[in-house]
């Protein structure tokens, strides 16, 4: 459709998990027009093999991936891969489809910088809101869009890992999605009936016929429009021409840690410095801005067995722990997960195995997100900074130690199993954390571009609207001050109802 000059109420800028949820969420209200745009395909132009779980690792090659890297990490002296999704459903069409709250005490810090009313407890009844929890355990929500459970039957070498993390002592517990628990167990997944259910397929599908809701794909946000010091409207670029939309209220960014970071940048918002490099006008200072970028790294021990794994049927990644990384931690910052493939490793291929992956849930390492000009469709520099700090490195010493405990139990004995990476080469702190520094990936978890606060550094106020300006806010994973303890998707469906309830003045 043709959007030049029409007004809307709301428009929206990224049809991921975010944008969905709001897009479904605000256009409720029969008198509230809604504008969802995306730069990705529609639906019916997804790869086929989005529906099919045991297929994700290959989707961030495809149309439905933004083809993302990161600049040369200085811990392995490269780039990295980081996948993050393209078309409606954004990276829950991509993604490994657990879901999964962080640890309630990984909350805690979000406001350190002012941020009001963000804590574990309030943002629960949004957690709620989203899904309906199949397993029926506490706090977990019992009517919402997304039917969200464990795998029916676990792939066997995973049951097994699990009873070899109890048999090392870890705490076997009910729920690890639910964010009050430590210890291992089978962790819940968006799969319904043995397809993926996407942020699009719960939340937008089921509303598309309405009449106050537009959805524009292959819709490139160029920048935003302003009139003095309130945001208007959104210019977008649409197979080569370009469109003006314009609002009588909000524009509000969906468009994630990237993408909506991006998008301020090229509008001449962000510290001045970054814009000036990038030879962007400055219209307005924000220091904040593509700052504070943090991720979730992952180190995979591979082992090969003798025994045949069976085929996946799920996700691969089907049960996951969370522990601490030192006893004195005042949260789980750990996160072990068994995978029933064998990753590539730097070591030597292996056909028949699995994967024991090592994430450090809390890292301290901070990086940036900057563009090179004002050019939408340039790549932007992605630099996470993996490692720079030293306590993620031995917070991966730390999981990579727990993580053989468990694979040498008597537990997986059965299945005739040898470490291949980092193998024996790898045995003591020093060449382990080495192995971490140089042999990780992405666990595609980016945070923090537009972080939450009340104070300078801050990009969004509490009730994510961008300080300094009118009529724009931010409402995606970019405002996440500090990474919750465990994969981040339940935690920007959340973070997307509550934004909602905001808008509507619910909340």
């Amino acid at each position: 459709m043709n959007t030049q000059n029409s007004a809307y109420d709301v428009i929206l800028v990224g049809g991921g998990t975010a944008g969905s949820v709001l897009a479904a969420r605000l256009s409720e209200d029969p008198d509230v027009r809604v504008l969802l745009l995306e730069a990705g395909p529609s639906m019916s132009g997804l790869p086929d093999a989005v529906a099919q779980p045991p297929a994700w690792p290959s989707l961030a090659a495809t149309a439905a991936g933004w083809g993302d890297s990161t600049v040369v990490q200085r811990a392995s002296g490269g780039p990295i891969p980081l996948p993050r999704g393209r078309g409606l459903g954004g990276s829950s069409a991509i993604n490994a489809m657990v879901f999964a709250r962080g640890h309630r005490s990984s909350y805690d810090s979000w406001g350190e910088h002012g941020a009001k009313g963000w804590s574990f407890d309030d943002l629960l009844p949004y957690f709620q809101r989203s899904e309906t929890a199949v397993s029926g355990a506490p706090g977990r929500g019992t009517d919402g869009p997304l039917v969200v459970g464990p795998a029916t039957t676990p792939n066997d070498v995973l049951l097994a890992c699990l009873d070899g993390a109890v048999e090392a002592g870890h705490r076997r517990a009910r729920d690890i999605s639910g964010g009050l628990e430590e210890g291992f167990a089978p962790v819940d997944l968006n799969i319904v009936a043995g397809r993926r259910q996407s942020a699009a397929d719960a939340y937008l599908a089921p509303v598309l016929n309405r009449s106050n809701l537009h959805v524009v794909t292959d819709a490139v946000a160029h920048r935003l429009l302003f009139e003095g010091e309130r945001c208007t409207g959104v210019e977008y670029g649409v197979d080569g021409r370009t469109h003006t939309a314009t609002t009588a209220g909000e524009v509000v960014l969906t468009a994630g840690t990237i993408g909506s970071a991006q998008l301020l940048l090229r509008s001449g918002i962000g510290p001045e410095k970054d814009l000036r490099r990038a030879r962007v006008d400055v219209f307005h200072a924000l220091p904040g801005v593509g700052h504070n970028l943090h991720d979730h790294p992952r180190a995979n021990l591979v082992y090969r067995a003798q025994r045949e794994v069976p085929a996946a049927r799920h996700n691969h990644g089907e049960i996951v722990g969370l522990l601490r990384s030192a006893p004195e931690s005042d949260g789980p910052d750990l996160q072990i997960i068994f995978i029933d493939i064998p990753l590539p490793n730097p070591v030597a291929p292996v056909t028949n195995g699995f994967t024991i992956g090592v994430s450090p849930m809390r890292p301290l390492s901070r990086g940036t997100l900057r563009i090179t000009s004002a050019d939408p469709y340039a790549p932007p520099l992605i630099d996470p900074n993996y490692f720079a700090a030293e306590q993620d490195v031995r917070a991966v010493f730390a999981g990579i130690t727990a993580a053989r405990r468990i694979a040498w139990s008597s537990a997986l004995a059965e299945w005739g199993i040898e470490e291949v990476s980092p193998g024996l080469d790898a045995v003591d702190e020093p060449s382990i954390s080495d192995y971490a520094r140089k042999y990780f990936g992405s666990y595609c978890h980016p945070v923090g571009t537009c972080a939450m606060g009340e104070d300078e550094v801050s990009v969004v106020d509490s009730q994510l609207r961008v300080r300094g300006l009118d009529g724009l806010r931010v409402a995606d994973a970019s405002v996440i001050p500090s990474i919750p303890s465990n994969n981040t998707n339940a935690t920007v469906y959340a973070i997307a109802e509550r934004a909602a309830a905001l808008l509507q003045g619910r909340h």
